[in-house]
């Protein structure tokens, strides 16, 4: 730390207010300590900092994988805002299952981290009484569940979904096909961006054709978006239009329409969900919806640190806990044809 204190000139306390996630720090100062601890490789003794000050400095980030793009971005997002704030972060991807969720709130290395966000798919709603009684800070990501007792940070999925379904509305689209629902589930990103789905069709009077719904019982990944699109074609109904839950799955219902000879915009025209960096280098570009992704990474981080600090001090008062909606927009690009209204 001494080391790190000369190469960043600044003093020793300095170094270890950076580290220990101090906020009273001046972001120039912090930005230069933290230049110094990557120039000179320098790794903290977490066992030690745990000894002296009761904290690690370490938070726990639980998603379901690593490989779907958004909760990958959504990684780098939240390592980034921690990073500013002298914060470590380790990942455990909990696999799409009960069992890793629960693992992931049972054990969250809890010796290590200060607290944890937590993204879930597996847990419902009826699980949530889980939460009640946890004994570290946690920030809940997503709309699997909801707790009065924790802070959550989510998105507008209601209203993204209808704006990219309103935007091809709008084209004179009529017959808009959408991607990514899911049997089993009763509640979650499906249900609520379907929901957007049907109020922008009902908005203008139009009534949801069931053959226009592509159906999927695994994660939103490109495959299933093809194979989603292939029923919907196979089932002859006409499509000049589609809403898909993710841009992956949007990716994948592009190529099994090209793959038939129909071109992007002029015969169909796609909207995906999430704005991940593949949306733009995709043929056509993607137009998508962005929920706020660097918004829910950065609030997620700041809310938990702050709870962290809290729990430290013992003159602090209990705030209650936060509901955060991250805010949306349509990012338009060459998938869509230009609106006729």
């Amino acid at each position: 730390m001494a080391d790190v204190a000369r190469h960043a000139d600044v003093s020793v306390k300095t170094v270890s207010n950076v580290l220990s996630g101090h906020p009273h720090v001046r972001d120039a100062t912090r930005d230069r300590v933290l230049a110094a601890v990557a120039a000179l490789g320098y790794e903290i003794n977490v066992t030690a900092r745990i000894f002296r000050s009761g904290r690690s400095g370490v938070v726990g980030l639980a998603v379901p994988e690593l490989g779907q793009p958004y909760f990958g971005e959504l990684a780098d997002e939240i390592l980034s805002a921690a990073r500013s704030h002298g914060l470590q972060v380790l990942i455990e991807p909990t696999g799409f299952t009960r069992e890793g969720e629960l693992a992931a709130l049972r054990v969250p290395r809890r010796g290590l981290v200060d607290g944890l966000i937590f993204s879930p798919a597996a847990l419902v709603q009826s699980d949530s009484h889980l939460l009640d009684s946890l004994d570290y800070p946690l920030v809940l990501l997503g709309e699997q569940m909801f707790s009065p007792s924790v802070d959550h940070v989510t998105m507008r999925n209601i209203d993204g979904a209808r704006a990219a379904t309103d935007l091809l509305l709008d084209a004179g689209r009529r017959h808009i096909a959408v991607i990514g629902m899911l049997h089993a589930e009763t509640a979650g990103s499906a249900s609520l961006r379907y929901t957007g789905y049907q109020q922008a069709l009902e908005a203008r009077g139009i009534e949801v054709d069931t053959r226009l719904l592509g159906w999927s019982d695994e994660a939103w990944h490109r495959a299933n978006g093809a194979r989603a699109m292939a029923d919907v074609l196979d089932s002859g109904v006409p499509v000049d239009g589609v809403v898909a839950f993710n841009d992956a799955l949007a990716i994948g219902a592009m190529y099994e329409l090209q793959s038939r000879g129909l071109a992007i915009p002029q015969d169909v025209g796609v909207v995906g969900f999430d704005d991940i960096e593949d949306s733009r280098y995709s043929v056509p570009t993607l137009t998508t919806v962005d929920p706020g992704r660097r918004e829910i990474a950065h609030v997620a981080v700041d809310i938990l640190r702050r709870r962290m600090q809290e729990r430290l001090d013992p003159g602090a008062t209990d705030r209650a806990p936060v509901l955060y909606l991250a805010g949306m927009r349509i990012v338009e690009r060459e998938s869509t044809p230009r609106r006729t209204g």
